[in-house]
């Protein structure tokens, strides 16, 4: 199994995760155009794409889809209160939020999370024994995402922003308050605390995504991951917005990442 990224934060983001001939779009928050152009950097097209999954009705998560699914004919699911926002888009396979299902060689587990959207979800992926997770927008941890979370492979977590660069910024008080609450998004402290309840010696990739470029810094959130999980700092990596993130791949042969992060 593989992952990549086309881009991840405010001004759209886009997930991809690959085994076989199975290859999975999470989101898509780009045009056709810039959506081609990185995914040809990442050697693959849209006639390549099994299914689009969506994880909430957001724009910069979902401003994409239709367009990207109409040019390529490309099948689209999301959660059944998250195909009721999806106006624009003829037909929407649901799942169902609190059942795994399957597309191609894939295991989908779809994630319920709080975050002020209808029905959100984020999603674990397996397949050939490996466990791939993926935790953006939520405002805060719940038992059932450290559940599920546990013991994977490779995890992409959101550090959206810094407490006090945010509480300092020049956000509006209303998107302060709505960014910080708990069904904003999680700051570098809260990933911490996510990461500090999960078995962190399995993962052979640990990838932060969606961090805010006026609210936080790769410089800061690598710094503080790194402390607060005693790993490398060049062992862990933040997506980019705009050169999003090359293919990841994760291998049965290796079981322990202690040898990373040592």
């Amino acid at each position: 199994m593989r992952f990549a990224s086309l881009g991840s934060g405010s001004r759209g983001n886009s997930t991809l995760v690959q085994f076989d001939e199975t290859l999975l779009m999470i989101d898509n928050g780009f045009s056709i155009k810039e959506t081609d152009k990185r995914m040809q950097r990442l050697g693959v097209a849209g006639s390549d794409v099994s299914a689009i999954l969506v994880t909430h009705e957001h724009g910069d998560h979902v401003g994409g889809v239709a367009r990207y699914a109409r040019r390529y004919n490309i099948p689209v699911w999301a959660s059944y209160g998250t195909a009721a926002m999806m106006k624009n888009i003829d037909s929407v396979q649901c799942f169902n939020s609190h059942k795994p299902f399957e597309l191609g060689g894939i295991s989908v587990e779809p994630i319920l999370v709080p975050h002020d959207a209808r029905e959100p979800t984020q999603f674990v992926f397996k397949s050939n024994h490996l466990k791939l997770g993926v935790m953006t927008d939520t405002g805060s941890i719940t038992q059932h995402m450290v559940d599920v979370l546990n013991d994977c492979d490779a995890l992409i977590l959101e550090c959206n922003y810094d407490r006090e660069m945010l509480l300092n910024g020049v956000y509006p008080e209303s998107l302060k308050q709505r960014v910080m609450g708990d069904w904003g998004h999680l700051d570098n402290q809260q990933a911490i605390e996510l990461l500090q309840h999960l078995n962190t010696a399995t993962l052979q990739h640990l990838v932060l995504a969606h961090v805010s470029e006026k609210n936080n810094s790769h410089d800061l959130v690598l710094d503080s991951v790194s402390k607060a999980i005693q790993c490398d700092r060049a062992w862990l990596e933040v997506i980019d917005q705009e050169m999003g993130m090359a293919w990841r791949n994760l291998t049965t042969n290796i079981k322990s990442n202690e040898t990373l992060h040592a």
